[in-house]
C-alpha cells in the first residue's frame, strides 16, 4: 500500500510533466520538441550573440554551452550596455551581474562583480564547482581569480566615460520620462527611450533548446547605469531575471529589475505556461501584473519577458513598444518586434 508521503511525492513529480489546458479544462502533456534546436535572446545584440550560440547547437552541442558562449559575445563588446565597457554606477565603478541555469535545475549566479570580463562564465563555475547558487562582491571576484579569470584594468570605456561625465552635470537619481528624447546622461533605471523610438538597455537574456529538446538559459548585465553603489537588479536572481523548467519551458526578463523582482517575473511566466498559456500569453499576463502593481507609474518604466515552451513555441511581451528579440534556428534568423501593453 502506498503511504501518504509517497503519494504526495508521486503527485508532485507527475504534475511537472503536464500543463493545464484552459480551453478544455483537462491536463494535456507537453510533447517535447526534439531535433530542432533554437536560440532566442533579448534586444538587437541578440542577433550577434545568437550566432555564437548557434555554432554550438548546430553541431549537436548542449544548450548550457550555447547560452554561455552566446552571451559572452555581448559581454566582450565595448559598449555602454553590457560588460566592462558599460555605464558605471554613480560612484564611477562598473559592476556586473549574471546567472545561468541548465535543464536539471542546476544554477549559478554572481552579482556586484568588478574587473572580470565574463561574469557568465564565473556564474557557471559557481554552479559547477561550489555548493552555492550565488556569490557577490569581493567574494565573487576572489573566486573568479582562483578559477583563473584575469583581473582587468579598472578603467571606463570612452563611451561610458562620456556618458558618466554628462550624467555628473546633474547627478539625477531618478528615471527619465520614457518619452523624453536625450543623448545625455540618464538616471539609474534603464532602459530609456532613444531618439529613434528604440530603447537603450543594459541586459542580454538568452534561452536555448538543443537537439535533444533540453533547455538552458543565461542572463548577464552591467546593471542600471548610474545606479546607487551596491544595487542589484533582477538579472542575477534565479526566478526573476531567468528561470528554466525543462518539463515546461524557460523565460528571461529585461527592463527595470526592481519590478521584475516584485513578481518573481521569469518564474511567474513559466508557471503560467505550466497552466497551459502559450509563451506570449504568459508573458502578457506577467506584464499585466506589473502594470496593475505600478498603476500610473507604469508609464515611466519598461519591462519585457521572453519565453519558450517545451514545444519550441516562442513568445514575448512588453509594457511599452520598442522591445525586440532575436531568434535563430535551422530555418530563420531574425529580429522580432514584441507586442506591448502600451503604445
Amino acid at each position: 500500500m502506498i503511504n501518504r508521503r509517497k503519494f504526495i511525492q508521486a503527485s508532485a513529480l507527475g504534475s511537472m510533466s503536464f500543463a493545464f489546458n484552459k480551453e478544455s479544462g483537462c491536463k494535456s502533456k507537453l510533447t517535447p520538441l526534439k531535433g530542432k534546436p533554437l536560440v532566442i535572446s533579448t534586444w538587437d545584440a541578440g542577433l550577434r550573440a545568437n550566432k555564437a550560440a548557434w555554432e554550438v547547437l548546430k553541431n549537436g552541442g548542449k544548450a548550457i554551452d550555447a547560452v554561455e558562449k552566446g552571451v559572452m559575445v555581448t559581454e566582450a563588446e565595448q559598449n555602454c550596455c553590457v560588460g566592462l565597457g558599460a555605464n558605471p554606477d554613480r560612484d564611477g565603478f562598473v559592476t556586473l551581474d549574471a546567472c545561468i541555469m541548465d535543464e536539471n535545475f542546476n544554477c549559478g549566479s554572481v552579482a556586484f562583480l568588478e574587473r572580470i570580463k565574463h561574469p557568465i562564465s564565473v556564474a557557471r563555475r559557481v554552479m559547477e564547482k561550489t555548493p552555492h547558487v550565488m556569490l557577490v562582491g569581493i567574494g565573487a571576484q576572489q573566486f573568479a581569480v582562483a578559477e583563473g579569470f584575469p583581473l582587468e584594468e579598472q578603467k571606463l570605456s570612452p563611451d561610458a566615460q562620456k556618458s558618466y561625465d554628462n550624467w555628473l552635470k546633474n547627478s539625477t537619481y531618478k528615471p527619465p520620462a520614457i518619452n523624453i528624447e536625450s543623448k545625455q546622461g540618464h538616471g539609474p533605471f534603464a532602459p530609456y527611450k532613444l531618439d529613434n523610438g528604440e530603447w537603450n538597455h543594459d541586459t542580454i537574456g538568452m534561452v536555448a533548446m538543443d537537439i535533444n529538446g533540453n533547455l538552458s538559459g543565461s542572463c548577464t548585465t552591467s546593471g542600471a547605469g548610474f545606479k546607487m553603489r551596491g544595487r542589484i537588479g533582477d538579472s542575477p536572481i534565479i526566478g526573476a531575471g531567468l528561470f528554466v523548467d525543462n518539463e515546461i519551458g524557460a523565460c528571461t526578463a529585461t527592463g527595470q529589475g526592481e519590478d521584475v523582482i516584485r513578481i518573481a517575473g521569469s518564474h511567474t511566466v513559466v508557471e503560467l505556461m505550466r497552466q497551459g498559456f502559450l509563451p506570449e500569453e504568459a508573458c502578457k499576463k506577467a506584464i499585466e501584473r506589473i502594470v496593475k502593481i505600478k498603476g500610473d507609474k507604469a508609464k515611466d518604466i519598461q519591462v519585457a519577458f521572453l519565453a519558450v515552451n517545451k514545444r519550441g513555441e516562442v513568445g514575448a511581451f512588453a509594457i511599452h513598444k520598442g522591445f525586440s528579440y532575436a531568434i535563430k534556428n535551422g530555418e530563420k534568423e531574425e529580429l522580432v518586434k514584441s507586442k506591448s501593453l502600451m503604445e
